[in-house]
């Protein structure tokens, strides 16, 4: 679901691209998420009666087309947001969007745990996932409202061209190699609070519950950043926010290996959900500054791309785990985003 749909978004990128206007493109992607969310109901309310292999094949399925389809969808995102949102505006309105995305999924956290407590297995699963469809199929109403008024893209007309267009955008733009070295190192955060939680049952013995505590104070440290990023949006650069992202995150490995002790141990999440939240606001608005309505879905599908190597790393971290234990992947977690610092330097942020 991480690595594999964004790398997709690579695929779809030519033809999205040649599409001058994308605002259908993205509401057909976000209903077919819609039909693959209702297909996961069906298939959990019957899955009683099927054989367990097929279930789990068909779960595949579903995962993949709701995947593919984010990643599909994100590239006219991306160009619409590009176009609709004023560039003064962008900073407050991604820390606004990311504070009420983040209300919203510790409010459904609160709701799923009452269904799943209050209906047994499959009825409470096929009551959340019609719910989700539900509610995501009303979300995307909104989408019809805007008006697409800027034309977007240049034509690519072949496999030759493509290729050409993406060697001549990282040779000719140093912001987007920079960038791109940014995406790659600091992207590895996201992976961090898997790899605490497995930290913790380990160590400290820590159960479902202490596993949903440590989730929410991810989503509390996620929303109080955006609220604080909101308040004071035009006085901070993007820069400055990134250049803040890895120094929070390596709070984290220097805790575990120079404390480990429980004691506070929940902090580490809340500090994380704000390193998330650091991250996930300007790296969407440095891609919005660096890129122009004729390249920003070439440039949505470039970044996409390496968001590929968290998830060889996520296997990779397991087995240095299982070989050399947790200080040794903290170390080498550590290094990267350490060289993060590097390309956020080299960038040039004017914003």
């Amino acid at each position: 679901m991480l690595g594999g749909s964004s790398l997709s978004q690579l695929l779809f990128l030519p033809y999205l691209n040649n599409k001058q206007f994308k605002k259908k493109y993205l509401v057909a992607a976000i209903n077919i998420r819609v039909i693959s969310l209702v297909g996961m109901a069906i298939l959990l309310y019957y899955s009683i009666f099927l054989n367990g292999n097929i279930v789990i094949g068909l779960i595949f399925v579903l995962i993949a087309i709701f995947s593919f389809s984010g990643a599909f969808a994100n590239i006219s995102y991306t160009d619409i947001l590009g176009k609709s949102i004023k560039s003064e505006s962008r900073k407050s309105f991604l820390s606004i969007k990311h504070v009420v995305a983040g209300i919203g999924i510790f409010l459904s956290a609160l709701f799923a745990r009452k269904i799943l407590s209050g209906f047994s297995y499959p009825e409470n699963y096929s009551i959340m996932f019609y719910l989700a469809a539900l509610v995501l199929g009303i979300a995307s109403l909104g989408f019809w409202s805007i008006k697409e008024v800027v034309a977007s893209g240049f034509a690519i007309k072949n496999l030759k061209e493509y290729k050409t267009a993406i060697k001549t955008e990282i040779k000719n733009n140093k912001r987007l190699k920079y960038f791109l070295g940014i995406v790659k190192s600091l992207c590895f955060s996201n992976l961090i609070h898997s790899f605490l939680i497995l930290y913790a049952k380990e160590n400290f013995a820590s159960g479902s519950l202490e596993t949903g505590n440590y989730l929410l104070l991810k989503i509390a440290g996620a929303v109080s950043a955006g609220m604080l990023l909101t308040i004071v949006s035009s006085k901070i650069k993007y820069k400055n926010l990134m250049y803040l992202t890895p120094i929070i995150i390596l709070v984290i490995p220097a805790y575990i290996m120079i404390i480990a002790n429980i004691s506070y141990f929940y902090v580490l999440f809340f500090v994380g959900g704000v390193g998330y939240s650091f991250y996930s606001i300007s790296i969407n608005g440095v891609l919005l500054e660096i890129s122009n309505n004729r390249n920003r879905a070439l440039y949505t599908g470039i970044a996409g791309a390496g968001s590929i190597i968290p998830t060889l790393f996520a296997l990779l971290g397991g087995w240095i785990i299982q070989q050399y234990g947790f200080d040794s992947f903290f170390i080498l977690f550590a290094m990267i985003i350490l060289s993060s610092i590097f390309f956020i330097h080299k960038l040039k942020c004017v914003k």
